[in-house]
């Protein structure tokens, strides 16, 4: 195995071309699918159609907002045709409420039950003369002392199985005890006599039975019915009822008169068997049909008029100044309802063609801003899908709670989308976001200026709240408070000036405390929509930038020197973002993963290298490929552990295609020496170079710090000079030629990083005296010509004061 191999650096094989080839017209396909202009133009349309299709027809009613309570602010208004007055939804849900409580539950009858109580109670005491033998058998056997007194037992038990109704032990006893006695018993406390026998008592039941469902015995409890009359139908006869309830019973109220009677007319023990044989033979003969009753109140449904009258034609329905009360609200709702039901076609085409020419106006304000300053978002369709998905989830639920009765449009959680959008992009899109949706809701809502203005205002400032979230806990206090307290203020400020009544203003308020709980689905939702389209929040951020990750714990162990370097740089990087306005948790995570790649082969690199140097064994161009390997395996180890692309184009970027300057100045000594032509581009990064301010930040703070680290004896004007050496070299190179940076910027960046550098080495700085001022700049323009010379290493192996030992390769170049 060659040295390139065991550095990772060998050629592909043969054998995985293919793959390869594959995967990347794969890659191709779908990028051209991400950036095509037609499937942009096809997203656009569909969803300026869906809300098109939000929009309610009732755009169709006079372009004046009215209210109940309040004046006529139009001229007067008369009918322009004859129309119906609709019943309004009150009343509607009224009169289907009255029909649902008012129509009587159908009931069958079944004749044959009556024939099946009277069989059981027949059999019942047909039996209880074989069941009489067989008791007296068994109790003379036990007066005798015989020995087929148990089996006799085991007899008489098995006659009273085999009896049509299971009685209790001690009923059986009263009715066999009583068979053949006469007694004389008060059949009331009046003090009638009256001789029982089985005949007496079973005519009794059977009367009694015949009589109950006579009168009809309900198969449900009267207190599930809400009638006071039910309707019942006999098949057999064809003929149907309604009868009242008072005088039918349920099956409860059936056992309680049977008991009653009973009680009556025999003494206890004998109304107690009675009780219990009549709760074992009586059955339900009214037997409710459900189907047949839902059927008939769904036909009286059916046959509700939705109208209450009429309007003619030049009828006056309401003049300027007068008050709209609630029965004149309803002339001027159903006026707009006959106006888009009568409307043409032509009509209703012009309206559709009125909605598209305003719901474009919006948006047109908003998708121009993302053309000009956030290209980034309209050029990619998956993000331009990501906000339309958020816009339409606001747009779909106003138009459904618009059409919902007695809900108000303040529930629906409008600030969601604009929080989303801000938590992914920022601000500025949260903020434009938030202007148009509150115009196109408002469109919805009937063009609802009050609505408009309050949602304006929560919005913003909730999305204001999330601008820099550090927390979760912002999500489930601070924004939804902040959204409630906005809509609470703008709502209080209109109820003031139109005096609403309370009971108005505490439903309000009440839909707006529902509105700031919605708020906190923001946070699943922004998981859902980070998996969907591969997109990175801050709260990614602040997950990856845990350095107890096993990826950063493998760096620590790895490459110890790396990791505290990189720790530095992200502390760097963080500082200069925050100074210039720039996302400096993206920096931070950015400056911990951008030299993972030296973990493939730590010890090439200077900061993990202790007595020996690796580079002494190879050649400069070789050097150069290992020093340049840390990237490409740094992009190959994040995508591996799943690292989102934003961190893995810090990665990709921190040394641009910048020139590994002391191998190539090496590699000329030697090729001066021995003839040989040697190439600039293998002693330069692949790039490709930062375009954004963050991966331009951290290609900075990158060589800076491996530089600062490298200075011998560090003072306040020695780390000046340093920083303003590296960063000028880094803009006149080109490095930083794509991002966005301003001068202004790298003013702010140069000195941010000089505060920060002081404070590191602020034990050994030292500030120049005005008496020795002439005396340091001269040692300090030696110093400035030694940095433009050599490399700034640990040791400055070229400085005429350093120790002649071998040259270690500079942090600033191989880092």
């Amino acid at each position: 195995m060659g040295i390139l191999e065991k550095l990772g650096l060998a050629p592909k094989k043969r054998q995985g071309a293919p793959v390869l080839g594959e995967k990347k017209k794969k890659q191709e396909e779908a990028s051209s699918l991400k950036y095509s202009p037609y499937l942009r133009s096809f997203i656009l349309v569909l969803f300026l159609g869906i809300i098109v299709l939000a929009i309610p027809e009732s755009s169709y009613k006079e372009p004046v907002n009215y209210n109940i309570g309040e004046p006529w602010r139009g001229d007067d208004l008369t009918a322009p045709f004859t129309f119906a007055i609709q019943k309004s939804d009150q009343e509607l849900e009224k009169e289907r409420q009255t029909i649902r409580e008012t129509t009587p539950p159908i009931f069958h009858k079944q004749p044959d039950i009556q024939i099946a109580v009277q069989s059981k109670l027949d059999s019942l005491f047909q039996s209880l003369t074989p069941i009489k033998k067989g008791y007296d058998t068994w109790q003379q056997a036990i007066q005798d002392d015989q020995s087929d007194a148990q089996r006799d037992s085991l007899r008489f038990e098995e006659l009273k199985e085999r009896s049509p109704i299971n009685l209790s032990d001690s009923v059986w006893k009263i009715l066999l005890e009583n068979y053949n006695s006469v007694s004389s018993q008060s059949s009331s406390k009046g003090g009638t006599n009256n001789q029982f026998s089985d005949v007496n008592l079973n005519e009794q039941l059977e009367n009694l039975a015949a009589e109950v469902l006579n009168e009809g015995v309900l198969d449900v409890p009267k207190s599930e019915l809400t009638n006071d009359e039910i309707t019942v139908r006999d098949l057999q006869e064809r003929t149907e009822q309604t009868l009242n309830l008072v005088n039918i019973r349920d099956l409860p109220e059936a056992k309680e008169y049977a008991q009653y009677r009973l009680s009556r007319n025999f003494y206890d023990k004998l109304a107690k068997a009675g009780n219990e044989i009549f709760a074992q033979i009586i059955q339900p003969n009214y037997i409710f049909n459900k189907e047949e009753t839902q059927a008939r109140i769904q036909d009286a449904l059916d046959e509700i008029s939705t109208s209450k009258g009429a309007v003619a034609q030049g009828q006056v329905i309401i003049r300027r100044g007068d008050i709209v009360t609630s029965e004149k609200y309803n002339m001027l709702q159903s006026l707009a309802d006959a106006r888009a039901q009568n409307a043409s076609t032509l009509e209703r085409w012009l309206r559709y063609g009125g909605d598209i020419i305003a719901v474009v106006s919006i948006l047109t304000i908003f998708f121009f801003y993302l053309y000009l300053y956030r290209r980034y978002i309209f050029v990619d369709n998956s993000m331009l899908t990501l906000v339309l998905i958020a816009f339409s989830l606001v747009i779909v639920s106003s138009s459904i709670v618009y059409h919902l009765d007695d809900i108000s449009p303040f529930i629906v959680p409008i600030a969601i989308a604009p929080i989303i959008l801000t938590i992914i992009f920022d601000s500025r899109v949260g903020l434009l976001s938030t202007i148009t949706l509150a115009l196109l809701t408002g469109l919805i809502n009937g063009n609802n200026y009050e609505f408009v203005t309050a949602t304006t205002v929560a919005c913003s400032l909730g999305l204001f709240s999330v601008r820099d979230i550090k927390k979760r806990s912002q999500f489930f206090f601070t924004t939804p408070g902040i959204v409630f307290g906005s809509y609470l203020v703008v709502v209080l400020g209109f109820s003031m000036t139109t005096f609403d009544s309370w009971t108005v203003l505490g439903s309000e308020l009440l839909f707006i405390a529902i509105n700031a709980i919605f708020i906190l689905f923001t946070y699943p939702l922004i998981l859902l929509f980070e998996k969907s389209f591969n997109v990175t929040t801050d709260f990614s951020l602040l997950e990856l930038s845990d350095t107890n990750l096993p990826l950063l714990k493998t760096l620590m162990t790895k490459a110890p020197g790396t990791f505290h370097h990189s720790l530095q740089v992200s502390n760097l990087a963080e500082a200069a973002a925050g100074a210039i306005q720039a996302n400096g948790l993206l920096c931070r995570v950015g400056g911990l993963y951008h030299d993972i790649g030296k973990m493939e082969n730590p010890g090439y690199f200077t900061e993990n290298q202790t007595e020996s140097n690796e580079h002494d064994k190879l050649k400069p161009r070789m050097s150069a490929l290992v020093i340049k390997a840390h990237v490409s395996n740094g992009v190959k180890i994040a995508e591996e552990h799943g690292l989102p692309e934003v961190i893995v184009e810090f990665i990709r970027t921190h040394h641009g295609d910048s020139l590994i300057k002391f191998f190539w100045d090496k590699a000329k000594k030697q090729a001066d020496s021995s003839k040989k032509e040697i190439k600039e581009n293998d002693f330069r990064y692949d790039g490709p170079l930062p375009h954004t301010k963050e991966t331009g930040i951290l290609l900075l703070a990158d060589c800076i710090e491996a530089s600062s680290r490298a200075m011998k004896d560090p003072n306040y004007q020695k780390l000046e000079n340093l920083i303003d050496k590296m960063v000028d070299d880094r803009v006149n190179e080109g490095q930083l030629s794509k991002t966005p940076l301003t001068f202004q910027d790298i003013r702010t960046i140069k000195e941010t990083f000089l505060n920060i550098l002081v404070g590191i080495y602020h034990s050994r700085v030292e500030y120049p005296d005005d008496e020795k001022e002439e005396e340091k700049e001269t040692q300090e323009k030696s110093e400035d010509i030694d940095l433009e010379e050599t490399p700034a290493t640990d040791e400055m192996p070229d400085h005429p004061e350093s120790p002649k030992k071998p040259p270690r390769v500079d942090e600033y170049y191989n880092s």
